[in-house]
C-alpha cells in the first residue's frame, strides 16, 4: 500500500519545517567497529561488529556497515547498514531528531535519500510510520512507505499544540 508523501510528511513534520541539518554532508565521517575490510578496486569499505558511524549529526549503528565511495571524486556515495535493527538518526535544522530503524538501511548521500527495508520505522517527535519499505528524500521532505503482501503501513500521528 502506497501513501502519498503529503499525508506522511504531515505526520512527521507537524507544524514545522524540518530540513536535515544542512552542514552534515560537509563533515568528516568517524567509524568504530570490531573489524574492517577494504576493497580498494571497488572503492568499498566494510565494517563489522557493533559498528558506530557518525557524520555531523548523522548517526548509524549496525552490525555491518558498507561504505561505497565515488570512483571519480572519492566522496562517499552510499552508506549501507545491516542488523537486527540498524538505526539511523539525524538532527534537523530546527533541532528535532529524525530517527529510523530497519534490518537494512541505505543512505545515498548524493540524493540525500534514506531507504529502509524490512521492519522499517521512521519517527520524529511522537509521530511514527512503520512498513516493510520506507523511502525518505530528506532534503525535499518526501516520503513513500509500502507494506508487504498482507502487511499494511501503520501511521501514528501525535498532533502538536499550536504555539501562540
Amino acid at each position: 500500500m502506497k501513501i502519498s508523501h503529503l499525508s506522511l510528511i504531515a505526520c512527521l513534520v507537524t507544524y514545522g519545517n524540518t530540513m536535515a541539518l544542512s552542514v552534515d554532508q560537509n563533515q568528516p565521517v568517524y567509524i568504530d567497529s570490531n573489524s574492517q575490510q577494504l576493497d580498494m578496486q571497488n572503492n568499498q569499505a566494510t565494517f563489522l561488529g557493533n559498528v558506530k558511524l557518525k557524520q555531523g549529526s548523522i548517526k548509524i549503528n549496525a552490525d555491518k556497515v558498507v561504505i561505497i565511495r565515488d570512483m571519480k571524486t572519492g566522496g562517499i556515495q552510499e552508506i549501507k547498514g545491516y542488523g537486527n535493527l540498524a538505526t539511523f538518526s539525524q538532527l534537523t535544522d530546527d533541532n528535532k531528531v529524525l530517527y529510523g530503524e530497519a534490518e537494512e538501511l541505505c543512505y545515498k548521500t548524493v540524493d540525500d535519500q534514506l531507504t529502509m527495508l524490512r521492519r522499517a520505522m521512521l519517527a520524529q517527535d511522537d509521530s511514527m510510520i512503520r512498513g516493510s519499505k520506507i523511502r525518505y528524500k530528506i532534503s525535499k521532505q518526501k516520503l513513500i512507505a509500502d507494506g508487504n503482501i498482507g502487511d499494511r503501513v501503520t501511521t501514528v500521528l501525535q498532533l502538536q499544540a499550536i504555539q501562540k
